[in-house]
């Protein structure tokens, strides 16, 4: 077994390593930019090795620096994690040429499958089931369009290295082929330097279904199930759990043993995954195989036991499998959320920052029986940047069955405290909450079906609504009354405070009596007479309360005081709440509401990110959808489009510049 291994990543994956090797007792070297200079995964290593300025290509792609880097620490074996040098042929081979080994499988099956276009013929030369397309190069835009029409309408336009959504659009016309090919060539180029394009048929509304694989250098493979994907934004994906709530397990078998079959072709060893889309027949087919580990593994650990990445280890070592096919089980039910720095407010566009607050929910078996596992690579106080992905933590529950593990995953989204910049977590409580994601209904087009409009948050039912009022109004007494002892010890006096409040919450009025609460339980009764009792466990400066009804369960509520009240959260809403006497909610009734300020003359830069293209001058004309100009972050090109007609009065930015969120690109008569 090897005594030291360098993990050629970042993030939270360089610290799931790190994790596997230290309970295996080897220790690890932590590569690292600039920018990560006091990250997570560089602590936790025994040894740490700096690379170069923050973009990729200067750092974490450099496989010269890399390899100075295992002469200098002696490390006997590279994992790679995934993105990055992790499907780079090359690399595994300049690691084979140092006698150092990879922890990953071999090069001629990275050539064969990491190539997403030779892949499909190979899938297609061995019988493999795959989607129509082009496998050719494409030369341009317009050989582009020319393929897609013939294929027919709607295509996914693809890069033949790609991976994780990136250098991926779906077109439906042929201006939408041009500029699509351009836009994932140039995405393709900077994330894998490689920007060979291809182009499929897109199959409307299927399921994305994965299989994992793991093989041994002596010829053992076994598939290890299979994980539902199908929750998906831009490609990229949001959702995952194991096993899938469509699969029989007759298809089930189908799909593994073809897995299995077609690695076996390639002389397949370590982890790896085939993926599939899967129509409403149960008809699958082949899109790619990743030779890497996959962001989403943890859920396919939680329902077999087997820790992939101490098991890549050993079959780098030259172990055996210590396990066959007859022996993988399926053990209840895994969900996984990707936490991501994105505002799912302003079209979920990239977030970066500071993370004010960090605290996740905590980890192992609860009172139920549920288990939480969270995947980090961050911490409170650490920065989130444009270099890198944007992901900031993988959440997952597991439970003995679906809706057990869902509902886990809720409280555990629900106790989840991430402050300082832009998240999606009020989006997944939103999912969660989704009545076809609960009954297992889903396909790869669940978020355009069910959030057409983007995510503009979650309206409470009335009766939520209205426990959260009670809520609000009891933090407010609470906090009055902690005035009122202060003011009384300081001064001599005491303030009265009157029992009737009115609560301004979500655009209504909750007129209602509140007694109680010196034992941390209160009675409330309503204007329409209803009348209820709840315990509250909170206090000034708590950033969570606990809601407990008398009937009813319990009720995590985001606590951050605002103005003359608080700003609560609760499973996707998040609501202003002010509570009032009767004669200050007269008076406020009276305030004159200040308009917002309007933009609507201005191009304003959506996301912190540097202008990679401008297509319009001063004094041009541009037509509604028009594209303006380009914006990338987190490598992820964005294309800012005019909402209307209209002519260009100035131009406030340059080609190269990097930008704030809400800069001004450009300005309009």
């Amino acid at each position: 077994m090897f005594g030291k291994i360098l993990i050629a990543n970042r993030g939270e994956i360089a610290c799931r390593v790190i994790r596997s090797a230290r309970k295996m007792g080897i220790k690890t070297v932590a590569v690292y930019s600039s920018a990560d200079a006091g990250a997570q995964h560089v602590r936790m290593a025994d040894e740490a090795v700096f690379l170069g300025p923050p973009p990729a290509a200067e750092s974490y792609l450099r496989v010269d620096k890399i390899l100075e880097a295992i002469k200098a620490t002696g490390a006997e074996a590279v994992h790679p994690g995934y993105g990055f040098l992790s499907e780079r042929a090359s690399f595994a081979k300049a690691l084979a040429d140092e006698g150092v080994a990879f922890i990953g499988p071999p090069v001629r099956a990275i050539e064969a499958m990491g190539d997403k276009i030779e892949s499909k013929k190979l899938a297609a030369e061995a019988g493999v089931s795959t989607v129509p397309g082009m496998f050719d190069l494409i030369e341009g835009p317009d050989h582009a369009a020319k393929i897609a029409s013939e294929i027919g309408y709607p295509v996914m336009i693809k890069a033949s290295a790609g991976g994780g959504g990136k250098g991926m659009r779906i077109a439906w016309n042929d201006a939408e082929a041009r500029e699509g090919f351009e836009l994932s060539r140039k995405e393709a180029q900077s994330s894998f330097g490689d920007d060979r394009i291809f182009i499929e048929k897109f199959v409307q509304r299927p399921r994305h279904i994965e299989i994992q694989l793991l093989g041994d250098q002596h010829g053992n493979i076994v598939y290890l199930n299979e994980r539902e994907c199908s929750i998906q934004r831009r490609n990229q994906k949001v959702v995952e759990e194991a096993p899938s709530p469509f699969l029989d397990p007759e298809t089930r078998k189908a799909m593994g043993e073809q897995a299995v079959a077609l690695a076996r072709a390639v002389g397949y060893y370590s982890a790896g995954t085939v993926e599939c889309i899967v129509d409403p027949d149960k008809n699958f087919y082949f899109l790619e195989m990743n030779t890497r580990l996959q962001v989403e593994h943890p859920v396919t650990e939680l329902i077999t036991g087997v820790d992939l990445v101490e098991e890549m280890i050993r079959v780098a070592a030259g172990e055996k499998l210590r396990f066959e096919q007859k022996d993988v089980k399926l053990n209840g039910w895994a969900v996984e959320s990707r936490l991501y720095a994105e505002d799912p407010y302003r079209n979920f566009l990239p977030s970066v920052g500071r993370l004010k607050r960090y605290r996740p929910p905590q980890e192992g078996k609860s009172v139920d029986g549920s288990l939480v596992r969270n995947d980090t690579g961050v911490e409170e106080g650490g920065e989130v940047s444009i270099y890198y992905d944007p992901m900031i933590a993988k959440l997952c529950t597991w439970a003995p069955t679906r809706l057990k593990a869902v509902d886990a995953m809720q409280t555990a989204l629900d106790s989840f405290e991430l402050e300082g910049l832009g998240h999606n977590i009020p989006f997944l409580q939103a999912v969660m909450l989704n009545g076809k994601f609960r009954s297992g209904d889903l396909s790869t087009a669940f978020i355009a079906e069910e959030f057409p409009e983007g995510f503009h948050g979650v309206t409470p039912a009335p009766e939520e609504l209205r426990a959260l009022a009670e809520a609000a109004a009891a933090m407010h007494l609470i906090r009055e009354r902690r005035a009122v002892k202060i003011e009384g010890g300081l001064r001599g006096h005491e303030r009265h405070l009157p029992e009737d409040w009115v609560v301004a919450i979500g655009g209504q009025r909750f007129p209602l009596k509140l007694t109680g609460g010196a034992d941390g339980h209160f009675r409330v009764r309503h204007a329409d007479g209803q009348e209820s009792g709840f315990a509250l466990d909170w206090l000034p400066g708590r950033s969570l309360a606990h809601l407990r009804p008398d009937s009813g369960a319990e009720a995590i509520i985001k606590v951050e005081p605002k103005g003359e009240g608080f700003r609560l959260r609760r499973r996707g809403a998040d609501l202003l709440a002010a509570t009032r006497s009767l004669r200050a909610d007269q008076l406020a009734a009276l305030m004159i509401e200040k308009p917002a300020p309007d933009f609507s003359r201005f191009l304003l830069c959506p996301m912190p990110g540097l202008l990679t293209s401008l297509r319009v001058a001063e004094g041009e004309e541009v037509q509604e959808g028009q594209a303006l100009a380009s914006v990338e972050a987190m490598k992820m090109e964005n294309v800012l489009r005019a909402e209307k007609k209209a002519v260009v009065k100035s131009v406030k930015a340059k080609v190269g510049e990097s930008l704030a969120v809400d800069q001004i690109i450009l300005e309009f008569e």
